[in-house]
């Protein structure tokens, strides 16, 4: 069983895009821009957006955090929207989910200019990575391809099981999964999909996107198969200084023996979402996707 370092990993890709990035810098180009709009002060999108901030000043970019408060209006927020895609000097930006109840998600991510979405949700981009042109695909996806890809992992005419329908992983991952780079034969199970286990057990690789903490159990998975495990759920833990521990989708230890290849939680799927994010942002910054 071999494990799959997605902090080491991610560490490696910040390492080439802060090498990139002074070459810009070095030839007189700008230095790539990231904004991010929080709304509230939701603790996993607080902790989410530091962390990116952060990342930011680690491969060389430049970093903008705009905030509001719960009670802001769909269309305070549409405006600052419409300000950051009027504004050339920020090259990609996000808006951090999950939202206040009262503004419609769909509508903010649709506001967005697809040339600066490098969250990957608008659907231009969706529609796009779905008929295989080029895209700014969402971070998850983007990473775990990127984990297969440099783990040098056989996709091409395997058995790939997707555990989970999710606009923001599971659907794109089944796309990019069955697309001509990977050329797996995708099954996508969910919570409504008969005979699960079963459907699990045959998979040569197994995606869980699920957000049900330790669902998977040994019995689901096949001997030697790869599992990617997406899963971060808090759950309450007294021997963290936080008082939770995160848990992936699936019974590591049970798990891992049976595997030939595991990530982690965390330290898998997790810091690759994070460099997806910053690989977007260089593409937008570089022009490479849209001119």
């Amino acid at each position: 069983m071999q494990l799959i370092d997605g902090n080491q990993t991610a560490k490696d890709i910040k390492a080439e895009i802060k090498q990139q990035v002074e070459g810009i810098i070095a030839r007189g180009g700008k230095q790539p821009h990231l904004a991010a709009i929080l709304v509230g002060h939701d603790g996993g999108s607080e902790s989410y957006v530091a962390y990116k901030i952060k990342d930011c000043e680690a491969v060389g970019f430049k970093s903008s955090l705009i905030r509001f408060e719960d009670d802001v209006t769909e269309t305070e927020l549409l405006a600052k929207i419409e300000e950051l895609n009027n504004d050339d000097d920020v090259d990609g930006f996000i808006v951090q989910l999950p939202l206040p109840r009262h503004i419609p998600e769909n509508n903010i991510l649709e506001a967005i200019n697809y040339k600066k979405d490098v969250d990957g949700f608008h659907p231009v981009n969706v529609g796009r990575m779905v008929i295989g042109l080029p895209a700014f695909v969402s971070a998850t996806p983007y990473g775990i391809v990127e984990l297969i890809k440099r783990y040098g992992i056989e996709t091409s005419g395997k058995n790939c099981v997707v555990v989970g329908r999710s606009q923001i992983v599971g659907r794109p991952m089944s796309v990019l999964m069955s697309q001509k780079e990977m050329n797996a034969t995708v099954t996508v199970a969910h919570s409504r999909t008969k005979n699960l286990k079963e459907v699990c057990a045959n998979a040569d690789i197994l995606i869980c996107a699920l957000g049900s903490p330790e669902f998977i159990k040994a019995n689901m998975v096949k001997e030697g198969a790869v599992v990617i495990d997406v899963g971060t759920t808090r759950v309450p833990s007294q021997e963290t200084k936080s008082g939770f521990r995160l848990k992936g989708d699936v019974l590591f230890d049970e798990v891992a023996p049976k595997c030939s290849y595991i990530t982690p939680v965390p330290g898998g799927v997790g810091p690759m979402t994070r460099v997806s994010l910053l690989q977007n942002t260089l593409l937008a910054a570089t022009k490479e996707i849209y001119s």
